[in-house]
This record gives C-alpha cells, structure tokens and sequence, in this order.
C-alpha cells in the first residue's frame, strides 16, 4: 500500500459527479413528511410553494442511490473543490496512540465551512427554475455567508435572518454577508409577524435556527417568486453534502484506508449526513461494520435526549410535519457559541439512523470541546468552528481509548469549518469566562410540551 501522505487532494478530474442518496438505502423506513392539514403525506404540490422543483424532486427522490450533479453546479465546485482528506500525524503522535486519525477538511471557501456544497446547489435550482429571491436562516453564520456566496454568483436576491445569539456574537459574519449582497436582519425579529410573536412570547431572547426558519418560511410565503432555502436538516441538503463523503471515500480507496469509526457534528445533519452517506449505505447493505458517531452540545441534545417523533421543524409551526429526534419545536437553547448546533431537530435520515442503531450519540459540554479545539489548534495548526470542534473532542476520546486498550484503529472525523469568526468565543475560553449551560429536565420537558399530539 502506498504510504499516506499529509494531505489527499483528488485531482480535478476526480472530483465526484454524482451525489449519494442515502435515502434509496432505507426507503420504506424513512416517513414521509406529514401536512398538518391533511395528516397524509405531502406531495411535490405541497412543497413547491416553499422550496425549488429541483430540490422537491430530490427531497421525494427514495428509488435513485446516485443523482447526477448538473454541469453548472460542478463548474461551481471546481472553484473549490476538491477538500483534503488529511492525516493528522502530529495529533497522534501528541496523544501517544497507536490509532490513525484522518480528518475532511471543508473551510478552504471564504464561508469557511461547508454550506456551500448545498447553497451552490439550491441556489442553482432557484436560478434555473426563473426565481428572482430566496429567503434563509442561519446560526452561527457560514450558512448565511455560503448562500450570499451563491447568490450573488448565481444573481439572486437574498433575505437571512441570523439567530440573534450568533448576530451579536459574530458581527463579522453580517459583515461578509453583507460584502456579497445579502440583506441580514436578527431573528427573532419585528419585521414578520411569527417574529413579533415570539418576541412577546420570549422577551429578551437570543433566537434559535427555529425561529430564523419561521421568519424566513413568512417572508418566502408572501413574496412574489421567492422561494426558502434551508442549510440543513431536510434530506436534499444532506444529499448535496455527500461530495464530502463521495470525495472521502475516492480518496481512501486510493491508499487503501478503512476506517473503524467515523465522527461529526450534529446539529441539523447534513455535514454528518454528507460525510458518512457512501459509507453507511455499504454498511447498510452488509459491506462494512464502521461505527459512526454524532456529536452535539450537551446544551441543544437532540440524539441523545429528544423524542423520536413528528414534529414541526421551525418554532412557528408553518413546515410539514416530520418525523425525527426531536426537543420540540417550541425548545429554545441557551445561548453557546456554537450557533450552528442550536436546533431542536435532526435530518430524518439520521434520525431513522440513530433510532435503528447503526448512528451513535454523544454531547459535549462547551468548556470541553474548547478545549479540545484550542489542544487541535496547537498540534495541527488549524483554528476549528466550535461545531467542528464537537467532532474533535469525540476523535480525540477515541484516540485515546485506543491507547489505553492498546488498540491500532482508523479514526476519520469530518473537519466542517473554521472557527476565525468565532475568536470572542475562543476569548472568553481562554479568560475562564465560559459557562456551560445545563439542560434540565424541566427545561426539556417544556419543549417536549410543543410537539403536536398526532392521532
């Protein structure tokens, strides 16, 4: 086997095609999204209002494994794809252990992570099917800047409500949005009427991507040829993300890598989803036995101690209904600094996942995965987004379980985005100031509280 060197890049030519679609692997497990009207399944004339054709067509596509990528969203891609899959030599040789730790590195983009492997992708629909505006929310803010990215590409008009928490926090990421056309407004807001609401309803609160996405669903709603693109969680998104995953395994294949585990964030899904598609749909048909693991904040745990059921996807209650892990769409988490981590709910396939047992789930504490960012930082050399960083602590962990039980295994964890607009949060770690925020029983039983009563 030819030795692995620091860095793989596939070659051009390499880069994948086609995406993965994880959603032909399970078919019949997966349910369908529900209309709250009608309690049936919602049809392509249901969601298009919402969404573009070609991604409604891929969000109900359950028969094709692989989807051709259109010509002009793969010109897009080689702008800045492919990303490396990197060894991480000094990292195993600092943690003294005798696994070998690989990670994908996505923030080679100015949005810094990888968003933008699906805004490219809706925002190219958008353009094809003649709409003039899309409207979207974001977290800690790369879902935002990698779309205003596109749009302005593409020659779109863009509307991001920003969850307050991370509009404040991260006044830089406004700034770059900004730079590339977009209009940003901090959510929960009064400029729609759901905004006004929950402002009365939670006075003083620092948002949450459920309320961003109910504001931006209203304004996508009332405006002529607007249509609402998401960063996460709905099962297109996860598709267009697995070029992650795609370009992880060419590159593998390659030098002949197998990993044992393979680790995320989860906060939505669609990184997770996108890194580990090609490899979990051979687990699922029997071809391998790697662990995967999903990682989240202990504030915002949606794995590891949601509810597996149908629930709305935005706090204002105006999406399908969907079935997934959830906290309950009313759940609004404490104010951490990783605002892309914030949601209530889970990407359905994921969720069948971790329901069926083939994903695994754990959180993290902010302080702890701080620390494993700054420890990260040091030895390789790369500043992490505090999401990414989640998946780090789980790597390291791993790693150095493998020492203790003097084990040789793979470890191959997704490195979704940098962390260099997120340097107040590193501030406030390196002063002592960081709080970790409990989740209680209480806190969490008044979210489950929302979830609609199916009957």
């Amino acid at each position: 086997m030819t030795r692995m060197p620091y860095k793989i890049y596939l070659s051009e030519e390499e880069i994948p095609k086609k995406w993965y679609n994880l959603q032909a692997d399970l078919g019949d497990r997966l349910t369908p999204f529900i209309h709250p009207a009608t309690g049936k399944p919602c049809t392509k004339g249901d969601l298009t209002p919402i969404f573009c054709e070609g991604v409604v067509d891929q969000e109900l596509n359950r028969t094709d494994q692989y989807i051709e990528i259109p010509e002009g969203i793969q010109s897009y891609y080689q702008m800045y794809r492919p990303s490396p899959l990197i060894r991480a030599y000094e990292l195993e040789k600092k943690l003294g252990t005798p696994a070998k730790i690989y990670y994908k590195f996505e923030g080679m983009n100015t949005s810094g992570s990888h968003k933008l492997n699906s805004a490219a992708a809706q925002v190219y629909y958008a353009k094809e099917q003649g709409i003039t505006k899309v409207t979207t929310e974001t977290g800690a803010g790369q879902w935002g800047t990698a779309l205003a990215m596109a749009c302005a590409h593409y020659g779109i008009d863009l509307q991001v409500f920003m969850v307050r928490t991370s509009f404040e926090q991260k006044p830089y990421r406004k700034a770059v949005m900004e730079t590339y056309g977009a209009n940003v407004i901090p959510s929960p807001s009064d400029t729609t009427q759901v905004g006004r609401k929950i402002l009365i309803d939670h006075p003083g609160t620092g948002g949450s991507l459920g309320c961003a996405i109910s504001e931006a669903l209203e304004v996508a709603l009332n405006t002529e040829n607007c249509r609402y693109v998401l960063g996460s969680v709905l099962n297109h998104v996860l598709l267009h993300q697995s070029i992650i995953g795609m370009e992880t395994k060419a590159a593998m294949d390659q030098y002949g890598i197998e990993p044992d585990i393979m680790i995320g964030c989860a906060g939505g899904g669609s990184n997770l989803g996108g890194f580990i598609a090609p490899f979990m749909g051979e687990r699922l048909q029997g071809k391998n036995a790697i662990r995967f693991i999903a990682v989240e904040p202990a504030s915002c745990p949606t794995l590891t101690r949601g509810k597996f059921t149908l629930d709305f996807g935005d706090t204002g209650r105006m999406t399908p209904l969907i079935k997934m892990y959830t906290l309950g769409n009313g759940f609004i988490p404490s104010p951490t600094h990783s605002g892309g981590l914030r949601y209530h709910g889970m990407n359905p396939i994921l969720s069948e996942l971790r329901h069926g047992g083939e994903l695994e789930a754990r959180s993290y504490e902010q302080s702890e995965v701080f620390e494993a960012a700054v420890y990260f930082a040091q030895v390789e050399g790369i500043l992490p987004a505090p999401e990414s960083a989640h998946a780090i602590k789980a790597a390291i962990d791993e790693a150095i379980l493998a020492r203790e039980e003097g084990q040789e295994k793979t470890i191959a964890f997704a490195l979704s985005g940098t962390g260099y607009f997120d340097l107040s949060a590193y501030e406030s770690y390196q002063r002592g100031e960081m709080i970790d925020q409990e989740t209680t029983v209480e806190v969490l039983e008044e979210g489950f509280q929302t979830i609609p009563t199916i009957e």
